[in-house]
């Protein structure tokens, strides 16, 4: 019997959940479709490849889930969970990979990020947005530097700019 006055002491305390009506009741947001990711990747494996690299691209949606993951014959072992993490990690961040690894490295972020799962702290992540919508994220690996990885992901960025620009 006291846990049924327990709950209602709580339900008093927080008050009871406002009605949820019309428009309030329904998340609406915007996506990428598979064919532009797709697109944005095949442009940054292009890009990297005419530089002579052998990398793997990845693109996750906004919700850091892979869309496409893309792997030359010849990228190294592990260029495909690398790119994957590149992309998390902008996403998750909200901001440029290689922004964030100098962060790191000045010490104005907690070297421990960089152990968090899926986290990878390495020039070559991007966000993915338009219109101030974050829309998900591009990640390469396997160029000989985390700079030429990151030209590689703005490839794939500007292949797709028109179409996602609203």
């Amino acid at each position: 019997m006291r846990f049924p006055v327990i709950i209602g002491i709580v339900v008093l305390a927080l008050g009871a959940p406002p009605a949820l009506a019309g428009d309030d009741a329904i998340v609406v947001y915007k996506s990428l479709a598979p064919e532009v990711a797709l697109e944005a990747a095949q442009a940054a494996l292009k890009k990297c490849r005419d530089s002579g690299f052998q990398i793997a691209v990845a693109v996750v949606d906004r919700f850091g889930q892979s869309q496409v993951m893309l792997r030359d014959r010849f990228a190294g072992l592990p260029a495909a969970d690398t790119a994957v993490g590149k992309a998390y990690t902008a996403l998750s961040f909200r901001a440029a990979t290689s922004e964030l690894a100098k962060s790191i490295r000045s010490g104005q972020l907690d070297s421990g990020l960089a152990r968090l799962p899926h986290v990878a702290m390495l020039a070559g992540g991007l966000m993915i947005e338009a219109g101030g919508t974050l829309l998900g994220g591009i990640g390469v690996a396997g160029a000989p530097g985390g700079d030429k990885d990151e030209e590689c992901a703005k490839a794939g960025l500007d292949a797709i700019r028109d179409k996602i620009d609203f």
